[in-house]
């Protein structure tokens, strides 16, 4: 079985920059590549104006989306993509697990505000 580069997308130009680089890795390497966005409700401790609806439901086009204006770009590459619920650290390093790489991009938040807002990447990197 084929191990692909796996790229964990959260909707930002970061993680669509590196969907592209990982495409490009994956065809370099002669492999798959999978997207892969994971989706974890947030309880608010207010009434959300919209519901979770909505952003479920972006959640779950976010990679198909991301897949077909990657296979416009790399026709030659075989793509997948795929939706998960739950924490997105947790969730990535499972898929990492079966990928020969996994690629995350990075916001370039850092000092004291990366710090207080988190990052999902250094949280991946934490639990590998």
């Amino acid at each position: 079985m084929t191990r692909p580069v796996a790229v964990g997308l959260d909707g930002s130009p970061e993680s669509l920059a590196a969907a592209d680089w990982g495409a490009r890795e994956a065809l370099r390497r002669d492999v798959p590549l999978r997207l892969v966005h994971v989706w974890e409700w947030q309880p608010y401790s207010h009434a959300p104006l919209v519901g979770t609806d909505a952003p479920r439901l972006w959640s779950e086009r976010l990679p198909r989306e991301a897949a077909a204006e990657l296979r416009n770009r790399y026709p030659d590459l075989a793509i997948s993509a795929d939706h998960f619920t739950g924490p997105a650290p947790e969730v990535l390093c499972d898929v990492a697990s079966e990928a020969e790489l996994l690629v995350i991009g990075s916001a370039g938040v850092g000092g004291l505000t990366g710090f207080l807002v988190g990052s999902v990447a250094m949280a991946t990197v934490a639990h590998i």
